[in-house]
């Protein structure tokens, strides 16, 4: 193991993200009652410019209005592009006026640490001057090319950074890739097109101690293909998977949940291991296989998001 290591920087449960465009105030009060792990209310993509303002105030009154924290919820801003004119408003208003309500601000598109830096420089500011005491995180969307090809410069930002998404449509528009299929598989690729995408965005989260989670699958009226997208999502690394639809919340927490099965077996794996370290073994046999210190670091993974889920209730 090298002597470089980046822990997790902030551990949440992040099976499933509901997205809601927080010009539908009847929207956000269902998604505060839903299952998911993690709500984003959306200024950006999901909100037509004429309603932007809107969309804003509604954020700011459902943050103050709602107990999140107390419904078991992450909740989460995204705030519109830095390439636009509603941007700057999106963070001085939410900050200012719900800073203390928010826990995190998903920043779109972005392409080069500068961009966090700007975003990141505009938070701390506004904490200061209003002496705000809750530490307000921020993600990262990673659906550019340019964002792509700097993703690992990306996640070494410090600061406040906790997750990395990674936004397939856009990213499929940046690359002009020959589909207008969000997220599903292209029958003219064989096999999964953002297979080495996503690959590559969750190796830069491990590396540098942050969350990766999986954007959206567009076809909610096809329950077996968002299963498998995000089947393939966990398989690769991802800890959760977007939910456009409330009908896909409880499809990400079952695929992002581990089976009772895999908890008991990395919970015997560890009992295992404990009883040869005392015998004097550093590795030891279960079910007619070997297991050794990589076995305990992969049970303890499974272990911990278990006892998460648990805690949740």
């Amino acid at each position: 193991m090298s002597h470089t290591l980046h822990p997790l920087r902030v551990p949440r449960l992040h099976r499933s993200e509901l997205a809601v465009p927080a010009s539908n105030p009847g929207m956000v009060e269902k998604a505060a009652d839903s299952a998911a792990d993690v709500v984003f209310l959306d200024l950006e993509d999901a909100v037509a410019p004429p309603e932007k303002e809107q969309a804003r105030k509604n954020a700011i009154e459902a943050l103050n209005d709602i107990d999140w924290a107390a419904k078991g919820k992450t909740v989460s801003v995204r705030i519109n592009g830095l390439d636009t004119q509603y941007m700057y408003r999106d963070v001085v208003d939410v900050m200012e006026q719900a800073g203390d309500r928010v826990h995190t601000l998903l920043v779109p598109k972005v392409g080069v640490p500068a961009d966090l830096y700007m975003v990141e420089a505009m938070v701390n500011q506004i904490e200061q001057a209003k002496g705000l005491t809750t530490r307000v995180g921020l993600e990262a969307l990673i659906e550019t090319a340019l964002g792509m090809a700097n993703v690992e410069a990306i996640a070494r930002f410090g600061g406040r950074m906790e997750a990395l998404h990674f936004g397939v449509a856009d990213y499929a528009a940046s690359l002009r890739a020959r589909t207008v299929n969000i997220g599903g598989l292209n029958p003219d690729y064989p096999g999964d097109q953002w297979h080495a995408a996503i690959s590559r965005m969750v190796i830069a989260c491990r590396a540098y101690g942050l969350r990766a989670v999986d954007g959206p699958f567009g076809d909610f009226s096809d329950p077996e293909g968002y299963r498998a997208a995000a089947r393939r999502a966990a398989a690769l690394g991802c800890e959760g998977k977007w939910a456009i639809h409330p009908s896909q919340i409880e499809l990400a927490n079952a695929v992002f949940s581990p089976p009772e099965a895999e908890v008991d077996k990395a919970r015997r794996i560890v009992a295992e291991l404990k009883k040869a370290e005392a015998e004097g073994r550093g590795a030891a046999s279960l079910d007619g296989k070997m297991i050794d210190a990589a076995s305990e670091r992969m049970a303890q993974n499974v272990i911990g998001l278990a006892d998460a889920i648990a805690a949740k209730g």
